[in-house]
């Protein structure tokens, strides 16, 4: 008997239509004539998964008794009694209540799977263990039911039940997923725009990896090493050289012309970590692909074209992007090149783009120095070796070790220049193999004590010498050099790739990049100076370390970055190797001094610009807003006064109410003019401090009519950390701008909620709503929506809330009512976890 077959329908949340789709598949099978049962599902009440239902076998439920409540769990023991070819399993994440076989549902699965039964079963991708966190970060509600991400991967099948976030809440706000009482609970907390996209991404991608998983395990199982072109993947082949970046630009426009094309920067260097590349030129390549939406890779092989093919072909690329050859036309006399070698050996499989550019037949040059300081002390020992240790092994063996023969002499004497060119370098070692060579005809070949051979033998073996002492020396001085040179290389790159990514990172902390430099290089200070122009002093603009220099000339080591900017550093002479990663970092410190003058200048020049247009309006506000309520009460002051005419009470009690309205509208206006005034210059100090919602909000409703708003604030929630006084008047202004616009006999609805670390009041109304585009407009000041009433105020109520609940720490946003409407959400921060809280889900929802 083999095991069954799990189907799984994935969702990124609850009412995509997972269950419908499971059942849908049960009546196709049905219909194919397969014996199919369903063991769970759960219907929630909606009308069209119950339809699905009909004609469908129903194991029956087995009863459980838990805490003196009755539920009713699937019965593994019927399904297994029952054997069908296949089950429906809804809620494969679901927790079974104590008593039951196994503790979870996916176990129940996994027992009907070892007996040979075929699954189908739903589960969301919030209920991925691995991806609690995330959710949890995104919704602020913690998932307490998950299954194990394993199980989902060894599903035989997964499908994606895909819908869009708008979809979604239309079909809530149809009822057609929740009864209509919790539609506008839901809609407001978990089934957010905002929540359903990101939801619905991770969706997307987790079964993105899994075709791509499903996808090289059946290539590996069927060892398919052709391409196969599901998408487009350009792997481009960089050499450290000047045509990268032309080469990652071409690539990412091919890649453009392909719906999800994706490019792959790939620099290959040899086994042994020595590499005549560029580190900056590879940074600054690396930081670009990046940029533009690939990525970069490292790869070991000496063999360059069948280290690059074997790349291309394990990503499943498509096509292949290399640079025209930087060799001259002498040097294809050694081979035809890796660019021609890889068009050769691509096969049908991969197409082959050989790019032309600015470098190509220029010379391939070597981007490093071939020479490196080994040190003073270095070179003395090693001159030191090559002179007395010759000397030394003479006398040791005349005088101790006579009699050894002629190929032992020649032996020890080759030691010692192997010696000294480990300590000292080429040239020590070559004095070394001459004086050896004379040595060994002065003392050890016959006629002794003259300098000639007399045996032609001798001379072939003193030749011999010379020539392997000079290979070897050759040899052994090139590898310490190179050590040298990749050591150094190694921290050159290091250092440059903080600098790139400092860059991405749009890090602007000049003290800090200075103090980095500083470290790198054991400096003692370092400055950056400026001057207006030539005949201006210099100026320090940063600085890092004790007693920075004032002048370049005062330095042990200046950088001049343009004409009018130079980087001084004293402590020491920096060697000539040196100057250019302290270029990269003058440059990078000339960069981040201009981006911090950029930032403030924008600043400055956004705040004239704001205050010039806040003058403006304020200007047409006191032209024509606070003028109409001043006109009104000079009315009726002069009618008051006038002795022309004889008012009756019922008149003078109009004329005064008048009066009244007009004087406090005039002072609602000024009040608001005052608070956005201080606002904008910065004078509002909140002062915080602990309290509870439902002390706030109805102290801020005395400016409306009794009726005209519904309050539903619990008095369980927690408590915030505000200024009273600020919030009491952001709330008054946001309800009496809903009170406004709502139609008449419809009250405006205020209620409160704890969410995570967060709680949300909200603001409803029925009025006629803003659209999408406008929503960010209504809170800047003197902004009145487009079908605003002839004197609705001069645009500042919103703008004065929202400024107040950003003072407290709090967010303000417009959302649609379902159904028609504005809602106004204000949130706030919890006041510390000494006052926790749930956020849980309802349980319609949970599922």
């Amino acid at each position: 008997m083999g095991r069954g077959k799990l189907r799984i329908y994935l969702g990124a949340a609850p009412g995509v239509g997972k269950t419908y789709a499971m059942l849908s598949e049960a009546h196709r099978r049905i219909e194919r004539g397969t014996d199919c049962v369903v063991g769970f599902v759960e219907h929630h009440n909606r009308p069209r998964t119950v339809v699905m239902l009909h004609g469908l076998e129903l194991v029956p439920r087995r009863d459980l008794e838990y805490r003196g409540t009755t539920f009713a769990e699937m019965d593994v023991d019927a399904i297994l009694a029952r054997r069908p070819a296949v089950a429906l399993v809804d809620e494969l994440a679901h927790t079974n209540v104590p008593g039951s076989r196994n503790a979870k549902r996916w176990q129940d699965v996994e027992e009907l799977l070892q007996a040979g039964i075929d699954v189908v079963s739903t589960v969301n991708i919030q209920h991925l263990e691995s991806l609690g966190d995330v959710v949890e970060t995104i919704t602020g509600v913690r998932q307490r039911e998950t299954v194990p991400d394993e199980v989902v991967r060894r599903a035989d099948q997964i499908e994606l039940v895909d819908m869009s976030p708008q979809a979604l809440r239309r079909r809530m706000a149809h009822g057609n997923v929740y009864k209509a009482d919790k539609v506008d609970a839901a809609l407001s907390n978990y089934f957010r725009p905002g929540n359903l996209t990101a939801l619905r991404e991770l969706a997307l991608l987790w079964t993105a990896d899994r075709v791509d998983e499903y996808l090289r395990e059946y290539r590996g199982e069927h060892d398919i090493r052709t391409t196969w072109q599901a998408r487009e993947r350009i792997v481009v082949g960089l050499t450290g050289g000047p045509e990268g970046r032309t080469l990652i630009r071409r690539a990412a426009r091919l890649a453009e012309k392909g719906a999800g094309g994706e490019v792959l920067a790939v620099y290959i260097s040899a086994s042994d970590g020595l590499s005549t590349a560029s580190p900056k030129e590879l940074a600054v390549q690396r930081t670009l692909v990046e940029d533009l939406g690939g990525t970069f890779h490292h790869v070991i092989g000496d063999d360059v074209s069948d280290a690059l093919l074997e790349f291309a072909r394990g990503v499943n690329a498509t096509q292949i992007v290399l640079g025209v050859s930087r060799r001259r036309s002498w040097q294809y006399a050694f081979g035809p090149g890796v660019s021609a070698t890889v068009a050769r050996e691509s096969g049908p499989d991969l197409d082959v783009h050989i790019v032309t550019h600015d470098a190509a037949a220029k010379g391939r040059g070597l981007p490093i120095p071939r020479k490196a300081r080994l040190g003073r002390s270095r070179i003395i020992w090693g001159w030191l070796t090559a002179v007395a240790g010759p000397a030394l092994l003479t006398l040791l063996l005349n005088q101790v070790l006579p009699g050894l023969g002629l190929a032992n002499d020649m032996l020890l004497f080759l030691t010692c220049t192997v010696a000294a060119a480990l300590l000292g370098g080429l040239m020590p070692a070559l004095a070394s193999a001459a004086f050896g060579s004379l040595l060994l005809n002065y003392f050890f070949t016959s006629p002794l004590h003259r300098f000639t051979i007399a045996d032609p033998k001798n001379i072939v073996a003193i030749a011999i010498f010379v020539g392997v002492a000079v290979s070897v020396a050759s040899v052994v001085d090139l590898a310490a050099r190179r050590t040298q040179q990749a050591a150094r290389l190694r921290a050159e790159s290091e250092i440059l790739s903080f600098l790139a990514g400092s860059v991405l990172r749009g890090e602007d902390s000049l003290d800090a990049l200075l103090e980095r430099l500083r470290e790198t290089f054991t400096m003692d200070s370092v400055s950056l100076l400026e001057r207006a122009s030539e005949v201006e002093p210099w100026t320090l603009a940063a600085s890092a370390g004790s007693h920075p220099v004032s002048r370049p000339e005062d330095a042990d080591v200046d950088m001049p970055v343009g004409e009018n900017l130079s980087l001084a550093l004293s402590g020491r002479v920096l060697a000539a190797e040196d100057r250019r990663v302290l270029g990269a970092f003058a440059a990078q410190a000339a960069v981040v001094l201009d981006r911090q003058r950029l930032v403030g200048e924008a600043e400055e020049a956004r705040r004239l610009s704001e205050a010039n247009r806040i003058r403006t309006a304020l200007l047409a506000a006191v032209s024509h807003d606070l003028r109409t309520p001043l006109a009104g009460i000079k009315a009726s002051v002069s009618s008051l006064r006038s002795d022309d005419v004889e008012w009756s009470e019922e008149d003078r009690a109009d004329l005064l109410e008048g009066i009244e309205e007009g004087a406090d509208r005039l002072g609602q206006l000024i009040g608001n003019l005052l608070d956005m005034s201080r606002l904008n210059t910065g004078t509002v100090v909140p002062l915080i401090r602990e309290t509870y919602l439902d002390e706030v909000v109805p102290m801020a409703l005395g400016g409306v009519p009794e009726d005209s708003v519904a309050l539903d604030i619990p008095e369980t929630l927690p408590v915030v950390a505000v200024d009273r006084g600020l919030l009491e008047r952001a709330v008054a202004n946001i309800v009496e701008n809903a009170v406004k616009y709502s139609p008449a006999g419809q009250p405006v609805l205020i209620t409160a909620s704890a969410l995570h670390d967060r709680l949300e009041l909200r603001v409803v109304d029925r009025g006629p709503g803003v659209p999408d585009e406008a929503k960010d407009r209504i809170f800047e000041p003197f902004q009145r929506h487009g079908d605003a009433p002839a004197g609705a105020g001069v645009g500042l109520g919103l703008a004065v809330a929202r400024g107040f609940t950003e003072a407290v720490g709090g967010t303000l946003a417009a959302e649609d009512t379902p159904g028609g409407g504005l809602t106004m959400v204000l949130t706030l921060p919890v006041a510390g976890s000494e006052h926790p809280f749930s956020a849980e889900l309802p349980a319609s929802a949970v599922s």
